[in-house]
């Protein structure tokens, strides 16, 4: 399956119950292939300002950000 984002787009990640998450937008920093467990779910590398880390996370996970409109 083809990558819905791309490189040095803004996205937001939604929180889940076990991930604590940096303020604010990431950025697409990489893109990665889908597991062989979920092929249709692509994952990325993204990064927020507000972190020294980069972190994967799955396509499904992601949304375009809104602060991009404002």
């Amino acid at each position: 399956m083809a990558h819905k984002f791309n490189i040095g787009q803004i996205v937001d990640l939604e929180p889940g119950m076990l991930r604590s998450l940096a303020p604010g937008p990431y950025e697409i920093r990489h893109l990665v292939p889908a597991s062989d467990r979920d092929p249709d779910d692509p994952r990325y590398r993204i990064k927020s300002i507000a972190e020294k880390h980069e972190r994967v996370a799955s396509e499904s996970d992601l949304t375009l950000s809104k602060a991009v409109f404002a």
